[in-house]
């Protein structure tokens, strides 16, 4: 087990859930902006970021991203990361989700390999792109959902497609179904696959969150908690507000001996510089 420190991200919505599926999500900037302050409070030292429609629709666009992103900044300054996403959540093209990225060269990004990779006709653009944010200061984290998608990953940096060099990966437990469970047993096989001096994160779907992301911890992972993928505590009631299942997760990490990092310390270990051409620091 390492006992060095872990990050702890909070996702506080996704690209999917609105008020009806839980008064407390986040969806207008202001709501992400008080959202930020209560779950740094309670521990987080990260933000992955999705921004919305008016009516609530998952939305990738730069000038709304620079909107959120300045509204969780006039609230928390420079104490929690903030990651945007380029997920496609069932609207955008690869050439969509690669268009918003360009235009807005954000610090910290997380891009799907499945969905900017799978299809080979998209591996040249996307690979591109990916190695020109790098050159310019973005950091990428890369999202897998299953031990195959981390070894179509480790062949994309064989080959050149994706920036050489140590990555940071988010490994997916569990998806949306109903009911939203994901099985800790599936970590192992993602380790099994991971590369040397690769870092990575667990997010996980349904009440068994708490216990995956414990587990995470045990083995030296980190951690991404939120109502993104769970809406609930560990006992199955609704959880309140993200602050609730941020402080959960804080304490589980804390009860195997490590620490959370806070915003300078994850900035250090993900090794982030200002992108250039943005004026947007994460």
């Amino acid at each position: 087990m390492s006992l060095s420190p872990c990050l702890l991200m909070v996702a506080p919505n996704g690209a999917r859930r609105v008020y009806h599926d839980h008064p407390a999500i986040p969806l207008t900037p202001e709501e992400l902006a008080r959202d930020a302050q209560e779950c740094l409070a309670a521990g987080a030292s990260a933000m992955h970021v999705h921004v919305r429609e008016a009516g609530g629709r998952h939305l990738l666009d730069a000038g709304a991203y620079r909107d959120a992103i300045s509204a969780i900044k006039e609230t928390v300054g420079d104490q929690l990361l903030l990651q945007v996403t380029s997920e496609a959540g069932g609207r955008y093209s690869p050439s969509e989700q690669r268009d918003v990225m360009e235009a807005l060269q954000p610090g910290y990004v997380s891009i799907a390999v499945r969905e900017w990779f799978g299809d080979a006709h998209e591996v040249q653009a996307s690979g591109e792109l990916c190695r020109y944010l790098a050159s310019c200061g973005t950091h990428i984290q890369y999202i897998v959902y299953s031990p195959e998608d981390l070894t179509h990953f480790n062949h994309l940096r064989e080959q050149g497609d994706v920036p050489n060099g140590p990555a940071f990966l988010l490994f997916v437990l569990g998806r949306y179904v109903d009911p939203p469970i994901a099985d800790p047993s599936r970590l192992p096989g993602f380790l099994q696959a991971l590369m040397a001096g690769d870092h990575w994160a667990v997010c996980a779907f349904g009440p068994t969150e708490g216990d995956c992301l414990a587990l995470a911890a045990q083995q030296g992972g980190h951690t991404r908690v939120g109502f993104e993928n769970n809406l609930w505590r560990s006992d199955g009631q609704l959880a309140t507000n993200n602050a609730e299942l941020v402080a959960a997760t804080k304490a589980r990490i804390e009860a195997t001996g490590r620490r959370v990092m806070n915003a300078s310390e994850a900035r250090r270990f993900l090794a982030l510089t200002t992108a250039a051409n943005t004026g947007v620091t994460l």
